[in-house]
């Protein structure tokens, strides 16, 4: 194309030439001279101003591309502020998550994180020394220390440092460290609940309210926990954080999916049991579920008004976060104004079983569906509780090794006894062995005593028989010669 344009160009040339030679006769010589040099002038600076328009076509392209790039970084930022609402599933965005963050820190309370742990000293009463990290200075602070007044440093230089934590406060302190997919150090064990003793802007010292459990003084004695974080309160527990990125609520779940996967890895060492109501958390109930995890789905019948703030306001830290009637005392939960939560006709609600019960007993309210929602735990008595089991179990495990002492004696004195009588039964079996002998000889001998004294009956009785014949035999002939006497004798005297 540029080389039609530059014959285009020779071609002007020649032609003003040509016309130019045929006027030459009627013009004058300083108008040719002023033809040809605004001629010449004019092809010299074509050059220059394509150049120009070549030059403004490649910013043209780079404006374009600019603009095009501003636009798609605006989206970006949009998108990265407040999410893509057209996508359910997708990322939530900076300013979501900013809502959720201050959420999460009125629940936490004030927290230092990052303190460096010194020392630990668990001879007496156990201390433990944590100092503040060091803030690293990278230049990029946009307020420039050197633009202060005289005014503002003297003024900074007179005032008191603050302590980092104020004492005599009870804090919960929480080893740090790296978990998957996480940059920064996060909390990853809990290390005890402690009473701060000592406090200065960059180092405060802790006691322990109460024994530390081995573990947990494992840990701090072998320097595990080399990173804190100290907490005022202890984190609250709740559903969400164990459901599924990106899972909906639906009328299965009313929480949404389940993160199966987050909590086999976390509760891998719990009870089947747990696993299974952490596993069934925000599912439909079933009939052997307890009252207390019994949640019911109401739809309002009527339009309905309920007072939530309590006519007391005192902080978290005096009483916790309700009153006796589960209204809300704490300034930043209230809801302001009348303190009341307005329910118009048709809208879906979540209650308890018996504040189902009861606004459906005011006609107010129709049952939809039932729900099992896990009863959350309150980690300050949970701690308590489980720091009671165990020194209930410590004395238990005394008792129990005393007791086991005792049947360890009782054994092996029974297995001292059974190894002598299992001597004595060795002879006594040897005994039995030779008395059975003995038995079998001498009822074979009493067998043969009663046969020869059979045999001997039966003689003597045959005996007796032929005497008694014999007898009566003798008889007859002692009668016989008596008779012959006489006889004789009779007749001598004659």
């Amino acid at each position: 194309m540029q080389y039609a344009l530059l014959g285009l160009l020779v071609i002007l040339v020649l032609v003003q030439a040509f016309l130019l030679w045929k006027a030459r006769t009627e013009w004058r010589w300083y108008e040719i001279t002023a033809i040809i040099v605004t001629t010449i002038l004019a092809v010299i600076f074509v050059f220059p101003v394509a150049g120009a328009l070549k030059s403004r076509s490649e910013w043209h392209k780079v404006k374009e591309n600019l603009e095009a790039r501003l636009a798609k970084a605006k989206a970006e930022q949009k998108e990265l502020r407040d999410g893509d609402r057209n996508n359910p599933l997708s990322d939530q965005g900076a300013l979501p998550l900013a809502q959720k963050l201050a959420a999460i820190g009125i629940e936490a309370g004030r927290r230092w994180r990052g303190l460096r742990f010194n020392n630990a000293n668990f001879n007496g009463q156990p201390t433990i020394v944590l100092s503040k990290a060091p803030e690293a200075d990278d230049g990029n602070n946009p307020i420039d220390a050197g633009a202060a007044g005289e005014g503002d440093e003297a003024a900074e230089e007179d005032a008191e440092p603050l302590p980092l934590i104020p004492e005599s406060m009870v804090v919960y302190g929480f080893g740090e460290g790296r978990g998957p997919n996480i940059e920064v150090p996060v909390p990853t064990r809990f290390l005890g609940e402690f009473r701060v003793t000592a406090s200065t802007p960059t180092q405060i010292t802790l006691t322990p309210t109460g024994p530390l459990l081995p573990e947990q003084q494992r840990l701090i004695e072998q320097g595990n926990a080399r990173s804190w974080s100290v907490y005022e309160l202890l984190p609250l527990d709740g559903h969400g954080p164990f459901i599924a990125e990106g899972s909906v609520a639906d009328d299965d779940n009313i929480f949404g999916r389940v993160d199966d996967q987050l909590i086999n890895a976390i509760l891998q060492n719990a009870s089947e049991e747990t696993r299974r109501n952490y596993l069934r958390d925000g599912a439909r109930s079933l009939p052997d579920d307890e009252p207390l995890s019994r949640w019911v789905k109401i739809e309002f019948t009527k339009n309905h008004t309920i007072t939530v703030d309590s006519p007391d306001q005192y902080s978290a830290l005096e009483g916790g976060f309700f009153d006796g009637s589960g209204r809300a005392v704490d300034s930043r939960l209230q809801v302001g104004d009348k303190g009341q939560v307005q329910f118009a006709k048709g809208d879906l609600l979540v209650v308890k079983e018996e504040a189902a019960t009861a606004l459906r007993a005011e006609g107010v309210a129709r049952l939809v569906d039932e729900y099992y929602l896990r009863p959350l735990n309150d980690y300050r008595f949970v701690l308590r509780r489980i720091r009671l089991r165990i020194a209930e179990l410590d004395n238990r495990a005394v008792q129990l090794n005393f007791e086991k002492d005792v049947l360890q004696k009782a054994i092996d004195a029974t297995v001292k006894m059974l190894a002598s009588y299992q001597t004595d039964k060795l002879l006594l079996e040897q005994d039995f062995e030779q008395f059975e002998k003995e038995r079998k000889a001498l009822e074979e001998y009493n067998k043969n005593l009663r046969a020869n004294s059979k045999a001997t009956r039966e003689k003597l009785v045959r005996l007796y028989r032929s005497n008694q014949a014999l007898e009566e035999e003798l008889e007859q002939i002692h009668r016989s010669i008596q008779e012959r006497v006489n006889s004789l004798t009779s007749s001598e005297i004659r």
